[in-house]
């Protein structure tokens, strides 16, 4: 069950403060795509990981593209939704990457 949390924060990997997403909740940042392994459910901040999550592609499926982590802690893969504001170079960034690497 999503909980909505929409809270700014700055960014443990860029540094950045990073704004409320305004329009459901923020789970990454905008600027480099990293995010924290929160979440057990989206919103509820239960998981005790905490690593960080590195993205390492996006994934385009129906209406709305995901960017996939994978945490530097555990290894668990998450999903997070591309946010309206995220760097565009970024994604690019990330997907040009993963092309590069054969998938991987």
């Amino acid at each position: 069950m999503f909980v909505k949390k929409d809270e700014e924060f700055v960014c443990i990997n860029c540094k950045k403060k990073v704004e409320k997403l305004k329009y459901t909740s923020r789970d990454h940042c905008n600027y480099c795509l990293h995010s924290i392994h929160v979440d057990i459910t989206p919103g509820d901040r239960k998981n005790e990981c905490k690593g960080l999550l590195v993205p390492i592609y996006v994934e385009s499926k129906g209406s709305k593209d995901k960017i996939v982590y994978r945490c530097k802690k555990c290894g668990k893969e998450v999903r997070n939704i591309v946010a309206i504001d995220d760097s565009k170079e970024e994604i690019y960034n990330i997907a040009s990457n993963y092309a590069k690497n054969g998938g991987k």
